[in-house]
């Protein structure tokens, strides 16, 4: 699926191709010289290989911070003094990272670093 950052890269790189379009159009109906058309096409064709080339560029580094961000935000990381923003991390460390808060893991079925992991009231409580 596409970001909305690749979609508005999408139909920028559109928009400019269109006003090269419209521009070569104009230059050539008010061109009589048979080699100012063909400069006006040659601009036109420039201008939308390089809208393409800034359009792919920019979806290069839309998936480049993307794959960023997964590195850094990723899902359910359990980890000793943390890290990583994402969701639902255990750790010794506590605290807010990645906008998420982050508990000790007491009470929450993981035992806090240095305790007694066979030790009653840890766990879920039940069975599953």
């Amino acid at each position: 699926m596409q970001s909305a950052k690749d979609i508005a890269a999408s139909a920028k790189a559109g928009m400019e191709k269109t006003r090269a379009t419209l521009q070569e159009k104009g230059e050539r109906m008010t061109a009589s010289d048979p080699l100012q058309k063909e400069m006006a096409t040659e601009k036109k064709e420039a201008k939308i290989h390089e809208a393409e080339r800034r359009k792919h560029e920019e979806r290069r580094h839309n998936a480049a911070v993307a794959d960023h961000a997964g590195v850094l935000g990723g899902h359910d990381h359990h980890t000793v003094g943390g890290v990583l923003g994402g969701h639902d991390q255990h750790h010794a460390g506590g605290g807010v990272l990645g906008g998420h808060k982050h508990t000790t893991g007491a009470g929450l079925g993981h035992p806090a670093a240095g305790t007694d992991h066979t030790a009653p009231g840890y766990g879920t409580g039940g069975t599953y």
